[in-house]
């Protein structure tokens, strides 16, 4: 594979939003069945590209590249005897730097991929390492946002408020009142809480789902959400509108 092949592949994982660990052999002694420069790609679903040997090195590799995906892990250093580290019978040794790219250090997720949300999310793939991902019945919507956004379409979206990760920040942004309210009932009633939890809309708007989530028998100190949500900037243009939410959630963010 060439070099110019190799970051095309790179390219590709980055613009499709999708993790990898770029594992590199910075030194070989002895036999071994690369040589220094040796390079591939790990995703979660395996090699996306490139080789470092093969065979039981390269499976051991992949797996420790895997696992770093799995735990956050940003990069490490490793050192093996491929005799007794890996079970090969070439008594060389490899050492391999591994880094992990792509990796979100913080997640907004948003139910609802409107006009704001469409808009939005383009402001929010330029943040570092900022994962998005958006919560909507309708297929029509979720295909029109930027690649790189992960998308859940699904007839009930507050169900998925149990599987949404702890330290989200959550925005919810639906098509109205009507579909906000059963959204913020489940985070409410499930007790978790979130660093961000923000609804688009006016202080009428909040009033009501207030109201509304208090006959539910969630209380008023427990409802707590930023309504209108966003800086104030006196806007009602959507593409505005998102400049304030992700002004907003870097100012949270940064004060945390």
């Amino acid at each position: 594979m060439s070099d110019l092949d190799f970051l095309n592949c790179c390219k590709e994982l980055a613009d499709a939003g999708t993790p990898y660990v770029l594992v590199t052999l910075i030194e070989a002694i002895g036999s071994t069945p690369q040589d220094i420069g040796a390079r591939m790609l790990v995703t979660s679903g395996g090699i996306s590209a490139g080789t470092v040997g093969g065979g039981r090195v390269e499976a051991k590799a992949i797996a420790e590249a895997q696992a770093m995906l799995d735990g956050g892990v940003d990069h490490l250093l490793h050192d093996w005897s491929l005799k007794a580290d890996v079970g090969m019978t070439c008594g060389g040794r490899m050492r391999m730097f591994f880094q992990t790219f792509g990796m979100p250090s913080w997640q907004v997720i948003i139910f609802g991929a409107g006009h704001v949300t469409q808009a939005l999310t383009r402001q929010l793939l330029h943040l570092p390492s900022c994962g998005v991902t958006c919560i909507d019945p309708r297929a029509e919507w979720l295909e029109q946002l930027p690649a790189g956004i992960a998308t859940i379409q699904t007839d009930d979206p507050p169900a998925e408020v149990e599987r949404l990760p702890d330290d989200a920040y959550v925005l919810c942004m639906t098509r109205g009142h009507a579909s906000d309210l059963p959204v913020l009932q489940r985070i409410f009633q499930s007790g978790r809480t979130f660093p961000f939890l923000g609804v688009i809309g006016s202080r009428a708007k909040a009033a009501v789902l207030r109201k509304e989530l208090a006959e539910t028998g969630i209380p008023a100190e427990q409802a707590q959400f930023h309504c209108p949500v966003g800086l104030p900037i006196g806007s009602n243009h959507p593409g505005e509108i998102a400049v304030s939410i992700a002004a907003q959630l870097l100012e949270v963010r940064g004060s945390t």
